[in-house]
């Protein structure tokens, strides 16, 4: 399968709303037929679907929800209400500060923040303070904080969470495999910032967080290229032996030192069921495995349904073969490659012009459906991240089957731009 390709015809678990019908008309397309392109949609059976199959993996434990991976406030109350799911790991201090004040009662921040003003706001608020913890990897983090305090007082007591730096390291520490994250990878180093807190008046350490990225969010089956597969296989299980025992290690060095923590959390959306296993973690994170972008495609231990989408509509049919779209040209972040295009999904079969590609007002796409397409029709594209998708469009249409049954504001509709 082409990297440029609709991807369609290889899904293994194809949502009942993207499946083409009556002529190659899907039901998604006669869900929005009254409805013009650009658009956005959720499939809420996919999205359910999803949200079952990763209950299933955490085997029991918590699901914390990855905002940045949803974007919307009505599906992260959808997937809230459901058991299995536990509290917010949000991605600013701006936006954790917003969604308790909007009622969430538990708000993760996964990230450090140097919002002063957000801290000002959170020392100066009760219920914010009671409902946000924020993530410290370093005791410059908290004088930040004490800084932003009330000129009038000590403020409120700051819930705070310590990260672990879970990256794979070989030959001494030459080879890193994962994200440069937090400078805190021994248990001895956490012990000690975890001391720091406890000692320091106005903070209250309630949280370790360690996220395996390489585990969780590369994929192990990627499609044509089997001797990858198996060495990205062979690393992540050595990651994971690795990790366990340190992770292990370094919860049970901080909770000597608060021996009251409230939660470890660990984990993505593709190492769910790897990471709920450990004794030591309490509860898992997942975002991007609601949405199930083309990312998420190349895993062996689980096959998620395609739930967000967006549509652009045809304008302009320059020749046999060919048609052009409004816009389309939504690259995620990350290290820049095809991998980080959306792709043509519906109809199947068209593909990007690799002399252009994905454009900012134009993207042309050849292939035989094309000549089935007129000028108005849609053309549904995979974005290759989850969240990102949001930050495009103002309003999510929810799809129930054939029908649209609701339309809501993304963070965007809501006029926040968080990152």
């Amino acid at each position: 399968m082409s990297q440029y390709t609709s991807d369609a015809d290889g899904d293994k678990a194809l949502s009942p709303a993207l499946r083409p019908v009556r002529g190659g008309v899907s039901a998604l397309d006669r869900a929005t037929a009254s409805l013009d392109a650009p658009l956005a949609v959720v499939d809420l059976r996919a999205f359910d679907a999803n949200a079952d199959d990763l209950v299933r993996r955490a085997k029991g434990k918590p699901i914390r929800v990855a905002s940045k991976s949803v974007r919307c406030r009505a599906l992260l109350e959808r997937v809230l209400a459901r058991d299995g799911f536990a509290g917010i790991m949000s991605f600013t201090l701006a936006e954790s500060l917003w969604l308790a004040r909007s009622g969430f009662p538990d708000v993760l921040l996964a990230y450090p923040s140097a919002d002063r003003a957000a801290f000002a706001e959170l020392t100066a608020d009760p219920k914010v303070a009671a409902a946000v913890t924020v993530m410290v990897d370093d005791p410059v983090q908290l004088d930040l904080i004490d800084a932003a305090r009330p000129s009038d007082g000590p403020g409120e007591e700051v819930r705070v969470c310590l990260e672990l730096d879970t990256s794979y390291r070989l030959l001494g520490g030459a080879v890193r495999v994962g994200a440069r994250r937090s400078p805190l990878r021994s248990p001895g180093r956490l012990a000690a910032l975890a001391r720091s807190v406890v000692r320091r008046p106005g903070f209250r350490l309630v949280g370790l967080m360690a996220y395996e990225g390489h585990v969780a969010g590369v994929g192990d089956d990627v499609a044509g290229k089997p001797v990858f597969s198996r060495a990205i296989r062979v690393m992540q299980a050595a990651a994971r032996k690795e990790l366990a025992q340190r992770r292990w290690a370094a919860v049970r060095a901080v909770r000597e030192v608060a021996p009251r923590l409230e939660f470890v959390n660990g984990g993505g959306t593709g190492s769910v069921q790897h990471t709920a296993a450990e004794a030591a973690v309490t509860e898992v994170a997942a975002g991007s495995g609601l949405y199930v972008p083309r990312l998420f495609d190349n895993f062996r231990s689980f096959s998620g349904r395609p739930a967000a989408l967006f549509a652009q509509p045809v304008v302009r049919r320059p020749g046999p073969g060919v048609v052009t779209v409004l816009g389309g040209g939504y690259p995620a972040s990350g290290v820049a490659g095809p991998d980080r295009l959306p792709v043509p999904y519906l109809p199947a079969g068209l593909r990007y012009d690799p002399q252009e590609g994905p454009g900012e007002v134009q993207t042309p796409l050849l292939g035989a459906a094309a000549d089935g397409l007129r000028i108005g029709d849609k053309v549904w594209f995979r974005h290759a991240k989850a969240g990102e998708l949001c930050e495009r469009f103002a309003e999510l249409h929810l799809i129930d089957g054939d029908r649209v049954v609701a339309t809501v504001p993304t963070y965007r509709g809501e006029g926040h731009a968080f990152l």
